[in-house]
């Protein structure tokens, strides 16, 4: 869903992995004489509920780390990376961003988000949730709604939101979708079977994805949204389901999605 409702910005924080003083400060330039407090972020800092605006610098994982951080508050990213799908802009273009927040020139996209059940846990997912095999094929039973659809034997499985069709699922071959749709995108990792085929379920689906006796490998594990690797083993089950927590995350135009798909990917260029 995209929004224009407009944030009385009070508070506003800067989070990026590599601290840089003059964007800091032209930041503070902009908004301090209108009354907003400034606060840079730190990845372990510690939560901060009063912010009504987090500013990302860095690339799409700078984004879901602030995500992660600050669930409930709308980010602002800029692309100091070198994809930047989930950005708003790139870094020459953070002045007149910052003139279009202030003025409240801007739209809210709200994105589904992943819930994720496993043996060590909980986890949210913005992107994506994969189960996979260090080196060898792993097999999974799929089951949607407690219906049981199909075993994939491959590297592993993709379970996606329709903003992740944008990064890892678009690797793997999966359709493109319009970020703000409600939906799951599920793909097999490298199958070993030519009638394999791309999934899209809609968002009141739940998926289970049990790990298989069939499976030979060793080494197999969950990762979330690509932080790190969660160990699973034969038997244990994954279930993934649409979260009541959404991601937040503004542009300056409604067309923003399709804008960032012909810079990002190339797709049209000059005199075509």
């Amino acid at each position: 869903m995209v929004r224009e409702n407009k944030i009385k910005l009070r508070k506003v924080g800067i989070f990026s992995p590599q601290y840089e003083q003059p964007v800091t400060e032209l930041v503070q330039e902009w908004f301090v004489p209108h009354g907003i407090e400034i606060s840079p972020l730190e990845e372990n800092g510690g939560r901060n509920d009063d912010l009504d605006l987090v500013l990302s610098f860095g690339g799409d994982g700078t984004v879901l780390a602030a995500l992660s951080i600050f669930p409930h508050c709308p980010i602002l990213a800029v692309n100091f990376g070198n994809v930047g799908f989930l950005t708003a802009g790139d870094r020459e273009e953070l002045t007149k961003m910052l003139q279009c927040v202030l003025e409240g020139k801007y739209i809210i996209s709200e994105r589904s988000v992943l819930e994720c059940f496993h043996p060590h846990g909980k986890d949210f997912a913005v992107n994506e949730v994969v189960v996979r095999g260090a080196t060898r094929l792993i097999s999974v039973d799929l089951n949607i709604n407690d219906q049981h659809i199909r075993k994939v034997r491959g590297d592993g499985v993709i379970v996606g939101t329709a903003t992740g069709s944008t990064a890892y699922l678009m690797a793997a071959g999966s359709p493109i979708v319009m970020p703000e749709l409600r939906c799951m995108i599920i793909t097999g990792l490298n199958e070993y079977d030519f009638r394999s085929r791309h999934l899209v379920v809609n968002g009141e689906s739940k998926i289970r994805l049990q790990v298989l006796e069939q499976t030979q490998e060793k080494e197999i594990y969950l990762s979330v949204d690509g932080k790190g690797k969660i160990p699973l083993e034969i038997g244990n089950e994954v279930v993934i389901s649409e979260s009541s927590r959404q991601a937040k995350l503004i542009f300056m135009e409604k067309n923003y999605f399709f804008q960032n798909l012909s810079s990002r990917l190339s797709w049209f260029r000059s005199g075509e």
